[in-house]
């Protein structure tokens, strides 16, 4: 697939850059993406939830009234599930969410993900740029001039740039990422994916093999 390189004012500047159709033409596979966001979204979590179970509630362990006799039924305490204030049943506990993937499984959800995103023809291609300095202005600029400042955008750089980075990072609808960062969820979060010229390279070679 051949994408036309657009300068930062929109317009063509003649070059064509080829995606690689072992990474943006393959037939997409559904289970690897599900497989590989479900791991993104599961790090995200701290796990540090807790309730106070029965023995760490603070109250007296005497019994509240006797066993039989009463018409009600047993109680044993006040720190007993059934009262008010006592403790929690099989609430939640701190626990670690992560879990593994393999490496061949997330190159394919990867590969997957931009492949829907070459069929939905949301994918374009910019000229290697950067900022004087960390500016949002100069960065909605950029987006009005591709046409993008409505959608919901990742833009691939090939290196770490901080002023981009920064110009960029107070706009809710914009995101940047170095290409080997590059993440499924990321790309399927996106309405429209810009790649830098040089990260298009890094990425064929990256999620080729």
């Amino acid at each position: 697939m051949e994408l036309a390189v657009l300068n930062t004012s929109g317009k063509e500047t003649g070059k064509v850059v080829t995606l690689s159709d072992a990474v943006f033409g393959i037939e997409p596979n559904d289970h690897a993406i599900y497989l590989d966001v479900k791991q993104f979204l599961a790090n995200q979590r701290q796990g540090t939830h807790k309730s106070k179970e029965r023995n760490e509630v603070s109250g007296s362990t005497k019994k509240l009234k006797k066993q039989k006799g009463t018409g009600g039924a047993r109680a044993g305490s006040v720190k007993n599930p059934q009262f008010k204030g006592g403790g929690r049943i099989f609430g939640p506990r701190p626990r670690d969410y992560s879990f593994k993937l393999n490496k061949k499984l997330k190159q394919l959800a990867r590969r997957s993900a931009l492949a829907y995103k070459a069929k939905e023809s949301s994918i374009t291609i910019l000229e290697n740029f950067s900022f004087a300095a960390p500016k949002t202005k100069e960065y909605l600029q950029l987006l009005s001039a591709l046409s993008l400042a409505d959608k919901k955008t990742l833009l691939v750089v090939p290196n770490y740039n901080s002023n981009v980075y920064l110009s960029s990072r107070n706009l809710q609808n914009a995101k940047v990422v170095t290409a080997d960062s590059l993440n499924t969820h990321d790309i399927l979060h996106a309405q429209n994916l810009i790649l830098c010229e040089g990260s298009v390279e890094k990425i064929n070679q990256m999620l080729a093999n």
